[in-house]
C-alpha cells in the first residue's frame, strides 16, 4: 500500500520519485525499456534474483532493468513500512541529454560478461550525500526546473560509474539501447544445457532458422550448433572437476542425451575422454 508519493517529470516522463510503502506492500515495475535505481532511506524490501531471495535494507541500493519481465519488490512483514528513492533511466531520454556521445557507463561493454539484469549496491558515502541532495528538492518544489533535474540525472550516472559495480551496470543499462538482442541472449543463455533445437529456439525468437542463425552469428561469432557444444562441454568440465556426479549424471546434466555422444564430443574438444580427465585433475 502506498502512504505517501512524490515525484518530478522530465520530458512528460516519470524521472524521480519518493514513496513509502506500508507494509505489507508489493510494488510492481512494468516490462517497458527503462532501469530503475532504488535506494533504500528507511526500513527494507525483499527482490527475488533467480531462485533466491535478496534482502535490500537500509542506505542500500537496488539497480535493475525492466526489459524482459516484469519485476516486483515487496515486504510481508505487518507492522514495517519502507521509504524509497527511485530515478529511473528512459533511452530516449538519455539520448537526448547527451547529444554529442554517451558517457562510456552507456555504452555497451567491449565484452559481454552476463545478462544480468539486476545489481545490489552496498552501503555508498557519496550515493548517500546524492540521495540527501534530492531530498532538498523534494523539500523545496519550487526550485526544481527542467536544468536542474537534468543535472541531477547525469550526477548519478557519474557516481553509479564510479562505485565497485560499475561494470554490471554498465551491463545493465546498455541492454536498453538493444533490447531485441538482450532478450535473444537471454532465450540463448537459459537454455543452454537442456535439449531444445536450433528450430525451437528460432521460433522463441520468432525467427526462422535462417534468419535465427544470422542473428546468431552476428552477436555470437559462431553458429548455434558450435556454441551450444562448446558451453556444454565447458560445463561439463567443470562439474567433472569439482563434483562426485556420476558421468552420465553430469552429461545428462549438461544437455547430453546420451553417454556414447557426450564420451565422444568431450575427447575430440579436450583430447581425454571423461574418465580419465576426472582422474588426471584427481592426480
Amino acid at each position: 500500500m502506498i502512504d505517501n508519493y512524490k515525484k518530478y517529470d522530465l520530458y512528460g516522463k516519470t524521472l524521480i520519485q519518493k514513496i513509502v510503502l506500508k507494509s505489507p506492500f508489493t510494488f510492481d515495475f512494468p516490462v517497458t525499456e527503462q532501469a530503475c535505481f532504488l535506494y533504500v532511506l528507511e526500513g527494507d524490501f525483499e527482490y527475488q534474483i533467480d531462485e533466491q531471495e535478496i534482502n535490500i535494507p537500509t542506505n542500500y541500493s537496488l539497480f535493475l532493468n525492466c526489459i524482459n519481465s516484469g519485476k516486483q519488490i515487496r515486504n510481508s512483514r505487518l507492522k514495517d513500512s519502507c521509504e524509497l528513492v527511485i530515478v529511473t533511466f528512459y533511452p530516449d531520454i538519455l539520448k537526448k541529454i547527451y547529444e554529442r556521445e554517451l558517457p562510456s557507463l552507456l555504452q555497451a561493454p567491449k565484452k559481454i560478461i552476463s545478462n544480468t539484469s539486476s545489481e545490489i549496491i552496498s552501503n555508498d558515502f557519496l550515493i548517500q550525500k546524492y540521495i540527501d541532495g534530492l531530498l532538498f528538492y523534494f523539500k523545496n518544489p519550487s526550485l526544481v526546473n527542467e536544468d536542474i533535474l537534468i543535472l541531477k540525472l547525469k550526477e548519478i550516472i557519474l557516481l553509479l560509474s564510479q562505485t565497485q559495480n560499475a561494470e554490471t551496470i554498465q551491463e545493465i543499462l546498455s541492454q536498453l539501447f538493444s533490447p531485441k538482442s538482450y532478450i535473444f541472449k537471454q532465450t540463448i543463455e537459459s537454455q543452454l544445457f537442456s535439449q531444445v533445437t536450433i528450430e525451437e529456439l528460432a521460433s522463441q525468437n520468432n525467427l526462422s532458422v535462417s534468419s535465427f542463425k544470422r542473428e546468431f552469428a552476428k552477436l555470437y561469432n559462431d553458429t548455434p550448433a558450435n556454441y551450444i557444444k562448446t558451453k556444454k562441454l565447458e560445463k561439463a568440465a567443470e562439474l567433472l572437476s569439482v563434483s562426485d556426479k556420476r558421468i552420465t549424471e553430469i552429461a545428462f546434466d549438461c544437455g547430453f542425451n546420451d553417454l556414447a555422444n557426450f564420451t565422444k564430443s568431450f575427447s575430440n574438444k579436450y583430447q581425454i575422454t571423461p574418465t580419465n580427465y576426472r582422474l588426471k585433475l584427481k592426480k
